[in-house]
């Protein structure tokens, strides 16, 4: 057995910084594709469809993301359970960076014709590839460093790093939005926060180059030869369990920030600037929330807050059925309530599932185990749910109804797998007895 160097005490924030922003980093070249397919892919490499079946056809291309992100941590899991976690750091960003660059840089249908929407395809199956590794390098190699007492909070510093990519991705395409003509934009300016991902990518990989193994792998001595049929023989009803569990959560998320981009914009005529403001700030409230979330985990449990979490998405009475009545009204202060109140259920449960997932798993299968139910998780809630939606609100009235209900059924699903899941907290550490004073 290798042996494992005590941490310094600035280590674990420097790490916890740069799996923040490599996390940030690769979750923007995801949304960044998102936010233009409610924008402008449909009628770019869709235009001999009608606009509504452009934007499902662009949402679909928009899914192969997430069916390729359970590939994804398969194939980096396999890596990061048998070379390590910093390895899958370096690979998942690399893959990433370079397809959405590459998705810049496709000429549109009317170029090269139906080659483009196969390109497009591909390359979103690759960006998918690269993310479906990334969080569980990321997540494992900040929860493997951190002291149990804390490492909810220590872990869930990589899960911040979403809301700043969305906030990086939707802030470019907002300004750019702005500054530019409508034709402009369409034509070329969607462009430009594809390509300014590789840029980012580079400085991810200048940020990750200096950081250590994670100590728990280094202790490992029998690596599992196949982490993938381990996983199934023995982790198989807790994989599908934390899929269920967390479908409702990327539900929630991908409808506010990727359906309700297409349905304010095209329905109800909301300008793109203000519903991206609108979805942007609530984002940031999200992010800054993660934290203090993650810190009532450490206190009261992982379990408890899921729970909790799922509980806000499943009352339709406080959260969905409400989030889509006030998109109806197409007023920006109630459309960020609305968008809100559902982020913060949201992250009630993912505060804490950088920490609760590991947890869950043995560490010769954990790259393999907690990757693979969180990114079937997203397969489950977010790859169908802009389409779904989209096709709810096409044969709704001005407020989508069905949608709310869609969104209510997962989540009661998520809410029986969370409730069958096990708690993981580690146990408080007894404080000794003080002896009586004597003399």
């Amino acid at each position: 057995m290798q042996p494992v160097r005590p941490l310094r005490a600035p280590s674990l924030p420097r790490l916890a910084a740069a799996s923040l922003a490599g996390t940030a980093i690769e979750f923007y070249d995801f949304f960044v594709y998102g936010t233009a397919a409610a924008l402008v892919l449909g009628p770019q490499f869709f235009p001999t469809f009608s606009p509504m079946a452009g934007t499902l056809a662009a949402f679909g291309t928009f899914g192969v993301g997430f069916v390729a992100r359970p590939l994804g941590s398969v194939l980096f899991g396999h890596l990061g359970d048998r070379r390590g976690r910093r390895p899958v750091l370096v690979a998942s960003l690399l893959l990433t960076g370079a397809s959405t660059v590459a998705v810049g840089c496709v000429p549109a249908y009317g170029t090269i014709g139906a080659a483009a929407p196969v390109l497009l395809l591909l390359l979103r199956f690759l960006q998918g590839l690269g993310l479906g590794g990334e969080w569980g390098g990321a997540v494992l190699l900040t929860a493997e460093h951190a002291p149990a007492a804390r490492r909810a909070l220590w872990s869930s510093f990589p899960q911040v790093g979403p809301a700043v990519g969305f906030v990086l991705a939707n802030g470019v395409m907002l300004a750019l939005s702005a500054a530019l003509p409508g034709d402009a934009f369409a034509q070329w300016g969607w462009r430009v926060p594809f390509w300014a991902a590789g840029v980012l990518a580079l400085a991810g990989l200048w940020l990750r180059s200096s950081l250590t193994e994670s100590p728990r792998f280094l202790q490992i001595d029998d690596h599992a030869r196949v982490p993938l049929v381990e996983v199934v023989r023995h982790h198989g009803r807790l994989v599908l369990l934390t899929a269920g569990a967390l479908a409702v959560g990327y539900a929630v998320f991908y409808a506010v920030t990727t359906w309700s981009l297409a349905y304010a914009t095209g329905r109800l005529g909301v300008s793109r600037t203000v519903m991206l403001t609108c979805v942007m700030v609530a984002v940031v409230v999200k992010g800054a929330l993660t934290p203090l979330m993650a810190l009532l985990g450490d206190r009261y449990g992982r379990r408890p807050l899921c729970l909790a979490g799922c509980a806000g998405c499943a009352g339709c009475a406080l959260r969905m059925l409400p989030m889509v009545a006030l998109l109806g009204t197409g007023e920006p202060v109630l459309m960020f309530l609305g968008i809100l109140g559902a982020l913060i259920a949201f992250i009630t449960m993912f505060a804490v599932i950088a920490a609760y997932l590991p947890e869950l798993y043995e560490a010769r299968v954990r790259c393999t185990g907690a990757a693979v139910g969180y990114n079937l998780g997203g397969v489950l809630g977010g790859a169908l749910t802009p389409m779904v939606a989209t096709a709810l609100t096409d044969h709704g009235g001005r407020v989508p109804w069905g949608v709310g209900v869609y969104l209510t059924g997962i989540a009661l699903v998520s809410l029986v797998c969370f409730a069958l899941l096990p708690e993981t907290r580690p146990a408080p550490t007894p404080v000794p007895a003080r002896e009586p004073a004597t003399g």
